[in-house]
Parts: structure tokens; sequence; C-alpha cells
């Protein structure tokens, strides 16, 4: 395994008394702002009822969060197989792989709300079934083997002769398979040997109940081997709630923006043992003792991504499960102390510099003492040419007696023999000096 990656998965929830539009926007500076802060992925989810979970194509948000994003690769997180034609979706998921020059990563899955299946027609109950077969068609057609004629047996669509007109922009597309609490995801990542997208994967870190994140990988690899495929850790992503601030109790105090009502929303809809009390204090201490997520510091998403990673034995990116427990600015500044003390502990980008500066130490303080001994050798340097400098520079004449500035006969006094006359004197001196005796010994 490589280096541990980073990102963001968006549902979204979001709360229903507040402005949608406005809600859509931030998800996407979101997604813009994980790709500053240097995430790996960030995915935005598809559901169609509710009230809270607004995003009904979530390949819309990928194309839109690209136009605005360098080097974040983007997934649909996930599209349900069975509200969609294969061919026309797999067509688009093509597409964007092009338009994102390979940054689109097309993560698939059976659904979770019962009421989207109901309001078309479907029967919930089929859903898996129907995904399995929606993902035979789309990978006959991802062969390219020639047209593919194909009616499946839990859904109304149909091929006949189809095949695909354009292929992807990268050498395989990146399907990764939503992976919860049943067995049809893991089957059907290792059967076409696809990466998984573990939703709840850390629900059970804290209470030590059956390990879910080595069951999906024991069934998906059972699958791989059956069909001859290569199950690849590097595409699979896991996620958990995290909240990190500088304070635990800073960190519970913002997310009192949304935790109670996300809690009253999942109680309804997911398979989940969720807390039945409103008080937010307790939601987290519940919260940290089933391990499902962190309300608190980094220190304390470091340890839970340490266990979560160990209990899975291996994955390729963690992923923040964004649900609007706290505001926007407060959400952007926990993506910030995450990507800033959470990522390089795992990463690590800050090893060497702490190795350099442990060595430091090690020497007491010895580039400090170099420095302030090179400092005072050149200071004193300096000082002695200065002081040069003065010893050799001619002082100014200062006027003679009487005035004029020319000396007299009088004034001058010859010097002893044997020196020169002018032996000793400076420049200026010596001339007027040497001018003097001539006027004295005239007529």
């Amino acid at each position: 395994m490589g280096r541990l990656n980073f990102g963001m998965l968006m549902f979204p929830i979001h709360n229903p008394a507040h402005d949608p539009t406005l809600q859509l926007d931030q998800d996407i500076a979101l997604a813009e702002h994980a790709d500053r802060l240097g995430f790996d992925e960030f995915w935005f989810g598809e559901h169609h009822s509710g009230g809270w979970q607004i995003i009904a194509d979530p390949l819309l948000m990928v194309a839109r969060a690209a136009a605005t994003t360098r080097r974040i690769r983007l997934g649909s997180g996930v599209s349900t197989l069975a509200y969609h034609h294969p061919k026309l979706l797999l067509e688009s998921a093509i597409q964007l792989d092009h338009m994102t020059r390979g940054r689109f990563m097309f993560g698939v899955g059976a659904g979770a709300l019962a009421l989207d299946s109901l309001m078309m027609g479907q029967d919930p109950m089929a859903a898996r079934a129907a995904m399995e077969e929606s993902m035979e068609a789309m990978m006959l057609l991802l062969r390219g083997d020639g047209p593919v004629t194909y009616t499946p047996q839990h859904a109304d669509w149909r091929l006949v002769d189809a095949y695909l007109q354009l292929r992807p922009f990268s050498e395989a597309l990146d399907i990764r398979v939503a992976v919860f609490n049943s067995a049809a995801g893991p089957r059907l990542a290792g059967r076409w040997g696809l990466g998984m997208l573990s939703f709840g994967a850390s629900a059970a870190v804290g209470l030590g109940r059956e390990n879910r994140m080595a069951l999906a990988v024991e069934k998906a690899q059972c699958k791989a081997d059956e069909h001859g495929q290569v199950l690849d850790r590097r595409r699979w992503s896991a996620m958990s709630p995290i909240h990190v601030a500088p304070t635990e109790a800073q960190a519970r105090e913002e997310v009192r923006f949304g935790l109670s009502g996300y809690v009253d929303y999942i109680r309804q809809i997911l398979p989940m043992n969720v807390p039945v009390d409103s008080d937010v204090d307790r939601i987290v201490d519940t919260l940290h003792l089933a391990g499902h997520g962190v309300v608190g510091t980094p220190e304390m998403a470091v340890r839970h991504i340490e266990r979560l990673v160990d209990l899975s034995g291996g994955i390729g990116t963690f992923l923040i499960e964004h649900a609007g427990w706290a505001g926007f600015e407060h959400s952007k500044a926990s993506m910030e102390l995450f990507a800033r003390e959470v990522a390089p502990h795992f990463s690590g980008s800050t090893r060497a510099r702490k190795e350099a500066h442990s060595r430091e130490l090690l020497h007491d303080q010895l580039t400090r003492r170099t420095m302030a001994k090179a400092q005072a050798a050149a200071d004193l340097r300096h000082s002695r040419e200065v002081r040069q400098r003065r010893a050799v520079v001619p002082v100014a004449a200062a006027p003679l007696p009487g005035g004029s500035g020319q000396p007299s006969a009088g004034d001058i006094q010859a010097p002893s023999a044997p020196q020169p006359a002018s032996a000793g004197v400076p420049g200026r001196l010596r001339s007027l000096w040497n001018r003097a005796g001539s006027r004295a010994s005239g007529p």
C-alpha cells in the first residue's frame, strides 16, 4: 500500500429549513476548498426524496466542480443504477471522464431510500438485483467485444445491438461500488475487479462488534478469486464523520448547528443504531463510544483513522463524511485544520522536517552559537578596519599665523640636520614648506 489519501463525501445532508440554492453553492465551494487544501477525492451523492438530500444528479455537481478545481478527483457517490438506463448513464460517465481529463470516479450503488424507488414504480427489494444486472450490461459495453443485446429480469430497460461510440479517456474507467451492510456491494466489486466505496465503515470501531471492513474485503476477495479478478485496495475509499477544532469543547459547540437534526433524520432512514437523545453532548458521547466518528481535536481524529485503517487491513482513501453538522465557515475551518494537522501524520509530509529539527536540538543550539560567534568575529574585523583607515587619513591644515594662509620666513623653523627639509611632512604642507623655503633664500 502507498500513502493514505484523503477526501470528502457530500451526501448531502442539508436542513430543509435553509435556502437550497445557497446550500448547493456551498457544496461546490467546499469541493473547491478541498482542492486548494490538497484533498485527493470529493464525492457527491444522489437522492430523490426526504427533503434533506437534494442532489438529484451527482454528475451535474461533478461537471460544475470540475470547472473550478485543478487536481482533485471528483466522483458520484453514488449514482443509483436502478434509476437509470445503463447505456445512457455509462455514456454520461465516459463523457465526464473526458471533460475532467480522467479525474472522474464513477461510484455506483443500489440506493438507500425506499421512497425513491417507490416513486419510480420500482420494488425497493429488487434494487440490488437490478444493480447487478445494470452493472453487467455496462461491463459488457466497456469490454467492447461487439454489439450487446441484454434483457434484464428486474428492470424494464433493454439493450439491442448496443455499443459505445466513445471510449473512456482513462485507460480504465474508475468504477467504485457502494458497500454498506449488504454483501451485494463487495461481491459485485469482486466479480468485476472494481473499487469499493464503504459507507458506515467505522460504525463498530469503538465497541468491538463484527469487523465490517474485514468482512467486506473477504466477500469481495472471494468473488474476485472466483472470476479471476484482482482486488485493488488503492481503489477502496472508506468514510467516517469527522469535525475537528483546536479543542474538543469548541468542536462540540460548533456541531450544535446541525448534529441533532442530522440524528433525527438518519434515525428515520438508515438501519443503524442512532442515539435517541436530542442533547448534542450526549449524542457526541455516544458517537465516540460507538466509534462511529469524531467531534474533537486533530489528535482524536488521528487515533480514529488509525483504528479504522487497522480494521480494514489497508485502504486507499479515507473520506470525511460531511453531514452538515457544523455551519459553512466552521466546516471550512475543520477541513483546513484536518489538512494541516491530521493528513500529514499519515502522508509523512512533515516527517523529514521534524527529524531535521530534532537533529538541530541534539547539537545544543549549535547554529545559534556559531552564528553569534561569526557575528562577533565580523564586528571585530570591522572595528579593526575602521581604526586602520583613521590612522592613515590626512588631517586638514589649520591656517598659519598671520591670517594670510601663507607662511613668513620667521614662521619657519628649519629641521635639524641631517633630515631633508620636507621629511615627514604630508603632501600639502610639504608644498607650502618648499615655497616658504624659496622665499627665505631669495634676494
